[in-house]
């Protein structure tokens, strides 16, 4: 081999190997079945009116999903027009279940975008418990709401009956932590998964594109 043929051949299996790590690098970043994501069989019930269905399920006692909240906010802000986000707070345990009523109490009072921060807040920064009338009260009232009737929402036969259908959901997913992202009833992802929330939120686009595809 010449002087000149040898420099183009290691010119030429330099360019190659940039190519193969290039496509490596591209094959690394699709999402793997298993890994980053889970496929639901059965898939789960969405609801009707045809968009995607995007599900957080989250728990205000989690720090996760304290740390998450930011970024999913930033997240939920640009997602297109044809995917219905919506928040699910898990009930797997006494104190998620009240935190689920919770949740579900603020959304029955129109409470929720004044609300939900201080929420976060008020259990991950200030060390408040939010276990008793009281304490919830207070809550509600540092932000001009009525305390009595946000305890009355928060016991009530409607706020139970949410709670109920949340954990139906949660379980039709299979999910068993938080902060975790279901994508139209057919597949989820988290942190955990995918290996941190940006990425997870990187598999959750991905996968909301496979979900306007049919089949």
């Amino acid at each position: 081999m010449t002087p000149m043929n040898r420099r183009h051949w290691t010119r030429t299996c330099a360019a190659l190997g940039l190519f193969a790590a290039a496509g490596a690098r591209a094959q690394g970043n699709a999402p793997v079945e298993g890994r980053d994501y889970v496929r639901l069989n059965p898939p789960a019930a969405v609801p009707a009116g045809g968009k995607i269905d995007v599900i957080e399920f989250f728990s205000y006692g989690c720090p996760h999903c304290y740390t998450f909240e930011p970024m999913l906010e930033a997240w939920v802000k640009k997602l297109p027009a044809d995917v219905a986000f919506r928040r699910v707070p898990a009930a797997f345990n006494a104190p998620f279940e009240g935190y689920a009523k919770l949740y579900y109490a603020l959304e029955a009072m129109g409470l929720m975008e004044t609300m939900h921060k201080r929420v976060f807040a008020a259990i991950h920064v200030q060390r408040q418990r939010l276990d008793k009338d009281a304490d919830l009260a207070a809550l509600v009232q540092s932000a001009g709401g009525d305390g009595a009737k946000f305890v009355d929402a928060y016991k009530s036969f409607g706020v139970a009956t949410k709670v109920r259908q949340g954990k139906q959901l949660a379980e039709a997913y299979k999910i068993d932590g938080v902060p975790t992202l279901g994508i139209h009833g057919r597949w989820f992802t988290s942190g955990s998964l995918a290996g941190g929330h940006d990425r997870a939120l990187a598999v959750a686009d991905q996968l909301i594109a496979r979900a306007r595809k049919p089949g």
